[in-house]
């Protein structure tokens, strides 16, 4: 059975965290050849995956005829040219989220893919953090009724600034809106789909800081409000997401195993129960249910970031429809746009006509 040989372009955290180790236990995958320019990352790379060929530039994995898929798991401000010229070289293309800093780019990169018949797919992985699965899962068993109300948060705690991150700098995709709250508007997406409107509040509060690093989005639904806020000034833990329907609550925190883990260095096939969260982070759901009062821990869900390779490697086999698709990665994009709009004009943006998934 062919393997695909991949060429993962980056080895900083976004490759070598979440992309290499998945890549490299899945059977379907050769990881082939990874972009590492620091030395440490080099160090890195062949006390890790020794098989692979360490490259200086893009191009050497672009242009290799040996490379079935290219991963671009790179700063923002390159998603797009890489993305592309990569495409323009036959290769079908995984982009690490968010997928282009504008949304004319994603246009562009979707029609290119559809002109010469290429995979093309977005690394939007929250979708299989186990705290999203149980929420999701929750609000589709019906038990919280009519849900009028969703809360999402990505908080983090760090007061200084990191000394030449791109992430910390006044420019496009940059911020922690584009970063984190790229994850929760497409969580939103997969739950309540389009939404009517878009409010948003960007804010820069940390000493020094130049990059957006607190936000709120509202997407205003037919009788639902979604807040999807993240900021980097909270040193205590906030709950991941609080659900309000007719019949009661249901309130999570915790957040996913997952990134700790790759984070350390440790692969998934390293742990046994790969993505379950400690018993202690269950949610806590809280409904009138047939008149009467109920309360009850609900077991997390499973998380599960190597399904994301599974799907690729099975849509690359003729075998499943890309999983997320990257009309769906361009709408995110949309919003993101147009909510930078919203806190600029001040005001609530239509959102009518301006997403295509």
């Amino acid at each position: 059975m062919k393997k695909f040989k991949v060429g993962l372009i980056g080895f900083s955290i976004g490759g070598h965290v979440f992309h290499a180790p998945f890549i490299h236990e899945n059977p379907d995958f050769i990881l082939y050849k990874v972009s590492a320019r620091k030395p440490e990352q080099q160090q890195m790379l062949a006390a890790r995956y020794p098989e692979a060929l360490g490259v200086q530039t893009a191009d050497d994995i672009i242009h290799d005829p040996e490379v079935d898929l290219v991963v671009v798991a790179t700063s923002n401000d390159v998603h797009f040219s890489l993305a592309k010229t990569a495409l323009e070289a036959g290769k079908h293309v995984v982009v690490e989220k968010p997928f282009t800093n504008y949304s004319h780019e994603a246009d562009e990169l979707i029609a290119l893919a559809k002109e010469k018949g290429l995979l093309l797919s977005v690394h939007h992985n929250a979708r299989f953090h186990s705290d999203f699965k149980t929420v999701k899962k929750v609000i589709e068993s019906g038990r919280l009724g009519r849900v009028v109300n969703f809360e999402g948060r990505y908080d983090r705690f760090r007061n200084f600034l990191r000394e030449g991150a791109w992430r910390e700098e006044n420019l496009p995709g940059s911020g922690i809106h584009y970063d984190l709250g790229a994850h929760l508007i497409d969580q939103a997406l997969q739950i309540f789909g389009k939404p009517d409107a878009v409010y948003a509040d960007l804010r820069v509060e940390r000493d020094g800081a130049k990059a957006i690093d607190n936000f709120e989005f509202i997407l205003s639904y037919p009788g639902v409000k979604v807040s999807l806020k993240g900021q980097m000034l909270a040193k205590l833990a906030t709950a991941r997401y609080a659900v309000y329907g007719t019949n009661g609550c249901f309130v999570k925190w915790g957040v996913d195993p997952q990134e700790a883990l790759l984070r350390e260095g440790t692969a998934p096939g390293q742990v046994a129960e790969w993505g379950k969260e400690l018993p202690e982070y269950a949610g806590t759901l809280a409904i009138l249910e047939n008149g009467v009062d109920v309360e009850e821990r609900i077991p997390s869900e499973v998380g599960s970031g190597q399904d994301f390779y599974k799907n690729i490697a099975a849509a690359l086999k003729g075998e499943a429809e890309v999983f997320v698709k990257p009309e769906q990665a361009r709408d995110v994009i949309r919003i993101l746009e147009l909510a930078e709009q919203s806190w600029k004009e001040q005001r609530a943006i239509s959102l009518k006509g301006e997403l295509i998934s």
